[in-house]
């Protein structure tokens, strides 16, 4: 019996939707902030529906944009440290957001009681710090043409990675700015040679040709 449940695929939107936890839906628009860098940290979240960008502000004021939150990911995990915490970065909506808001105790206890659960928030935190690895890496060596390729691509992606094509969220071209550490002139001017070159098309809403970007990415771009 417990073999067969193991082989079950954990759920966390539907665990967190019927269990009795102090939750509540949070419903974002575009731009709406789930907390702000310098916050106190009482509260996890798991996103359900949309996008949203981690932010942090230097103390010049420079803003950056350290990752993009898929749904299926949790966030503001550093609420469960042993001391009142206050928030590292901003964590604002890209476009419509839903997400689940738990306590910081409620968290605990079902971490603590449920395996899977635990199983499943650990692997999120563990493929994100490795997605921001990556994004350290890009910004490090890659020319800002690369990076919004790269950005894109992550934007892009799918419960379906064999469809060729994907529109991705309402997102601005300063927003794609701040992600790939560059100006909104220069993204506006690659967006154009991108579609241009037929990797992306856009009028209301960018659509990402994910294989000829994805080959333009490894062999093409350069100085940037």
């Amino acid at each position: 019996m417990l073999g067969n449940y193991r082989e079950k695929v954990f759920a966390p939107a539907s665990f967190l939707a019927s269990v009795g936890l102090d939750r509540r839906i949070v419903k974002l628009e575009s731009e709406d902030c789930f907390f702000a860098q310098g916050d106190l940290a009482d509260s996890v979240f798991f996103l359900q529906q949309g996008r949203a960008k981690v932010s942090v502000i230097a103390e010049r004021g420079k803003l950056a944009t350290i990752t993009l939150l898929f749904p299926g990911e949790f966030f503001g995990e550093e609420s469960l440290g042993a001391a009142p915490e206050k928030r590292a970065a901003t964590v604002t909506a890209v476009n419509k957001c839903t997400a689940f808001k738990m306590k910081k105790e409620e968290m605990m206890q079902v971490l603590h009681q449920e395996l899977d659960f635990s199983d499943q928030f650990l692997s999120c935190l563990l493929a994100r710090g490795m997605r921001i690895q990556a994004d350290l890496v890009d910004q490090m060596f890659n020319s800002s043409e690369k990076r919004l390729a790269r950005a894109l691509l992550l934007m892009a992606e799918t419960e379906k990675p064999e469809e060729p094509q994907a529109v991705i969220p309402p997102i601005t071209q300063q927003t794609l700015a701040e992600m790939v550490g560059t100006t909104r002139s220069r993204v506006s001017f690659f967006m154009n040679r991108f579609r241009d070159l037929g990797l992306i098309s856009y009028k209301n809403r960018i659509r990402v040709h994910r294989q000829r970007l994805q080959a333009a990415l490894l062999d093409q771009f350069a100085g940037g």
